[in-house]
C-alpha cells in the first residue's frame, strides 16, 4: 500500500489496542507516523518498532491530550521529526462504566476531559500545521454514541459529543480544505476487551449476537476504515460518522 507516501499523521493514544492497529496501519500506507502515548512509553516504542521494521518512519511522543501545553508540545515534536502535519486521528479515549448511583464527578471529568476536550484542543492545534493543501481529521467515536447500553450513560455523552463536534468543525473547517469525519467502532477485541473481562464473558456473546457478521471486531477492522479517510480515495467525503461495528447498532 502506498496511499499515504509523503503524509505525517499524528495518533492519539496509539499505544495499544485500536490506536496501535492504526498506527500500524498508517504507517504501512507509507505515512510517517507519531505514536502518542499517556502512559504506556514500552507499547508505544513497541508499535514504533513494527512500523520501523518494515520500513516505515515513526517516532512515539509522549502527551496528556486532555492538557494544552501537551498537546502544543505533541505538535511541535511532529513539525521537528517529520515538518507538515496531514493526518490527526483523535484517538484517544477513557472509559469507565458505572451505574447512575456510582457516577462521580472525577469520573465524569476525566472522560469529557479526554474524550471530547482532547480532540478539540488537538485539532485546534492542527490547524497551525497542515499545508495549503489542507488535511484530513479522523474523530474515533463508538455505536455507543448512538445506541443505548445500561452503565454507559457518562462514556456515551462523550461520544454523542464528538459525533456533534465532527459535524460542526466539518462545517467550520470546509473551507479551509480540512476534512472532519468519524469512525464508530462496535465491540472490538483489544488489551482493554481482555482485561476488563469481556473476552469470553456473557456479555461478549451478547454483543457477537447483536452483530450481523457474527464476530467482534478487531483494531485492523477499524484501522481500514480510518486509512480510508485519511487517504485521497475520500476526498469528497466530511462530516460523515461511518459504523465500523459488523452492522452491530
Amino acid at each position: 500500500m502506498s496511499e499515504l507516501t509523503g503524509k505525517t499523521a499524528i495518533v492519539t493514544g496509539a499505544s495499544k489496542g485500536i490506536g496501535a492497529g492504526i498506527a500500524k496501519v498508517l504507517g504501512a500506507a507509507g505515512a510517517a507516523v507519531v505514536v502518542n502515548y499517556a502512559s504506556d512509553k514500552a507499547g508505544a516504542e513497541k508499535v514504533v518498532a513494527e512500523i520501523t521494521a518494515k520500513g516505515g518512519r515513526a517516532v512515539a511522543v509522549h502527551a496528556d491530550m486532555s492538557k494544552a501545553a501537551d498537546v502544543r508540545r505533541l505538535f511541535d515534536e511532529t513539525a521537528k521529526a517529520f515538518g507538515e502535519l496531514d493526518v490527526l486521528v483523535n484517538n484517544a479515549g477513557v472509559y469507565q462504566f458505572a451505574a447512575l448511583e456510582e457516577v462521580t464527578e472525577e469520573q465524569y471529568r476525566r472522560q469529557f476531559d479526554v474524550n471530547v476536550l482532547g480532540p478539540l484542543l488537538a485539532t485546534r492545534e492542527a490547524l497551525k500545521h497542515f499545508g495549503p493543501n489542507g488535511g484530513s481529521v479522523i474523530n474515533v467515536s463508538s455505536v455507543a454514541s448512538t445506541a443505548a447500553y445500561p452503565t454507559t450513560s457518562v462514556y456515551s455523552a462523550t461520544k454523542a459529543a464528538l459525533d456533534s463536534i465532527t459535524r460542526s468543525l466539518a462545517a467550520e473547517l470546509g473551507p479551509r480544505n480540512i476534512r472532519v469525519n468519524a469512525v464508530n467502532p462496535g465491540g472490538t477485541e483489544t488489551e482493554g476487551f481482555v482485561t476488563a473481562g469481556v473476552k469470553g464473558s456473557e456479555f461478549e456473546q451478547q454483543m457477537i449476537a447483536s452483530t450481523p457478521l457474527g464476530r467482534i471486531g478487531a483494531p485492523e477492522d477499524i484501522a481500514k476504515v480510518v486509512l480510508f479517510l485519511a487517504s485521497d480515495q475520500s476526498s469528497w467525503v466530511t462530516g460523515a460518522a461511518i459504523l465500523a461495528s459488523g452492522g452491530q447498532r
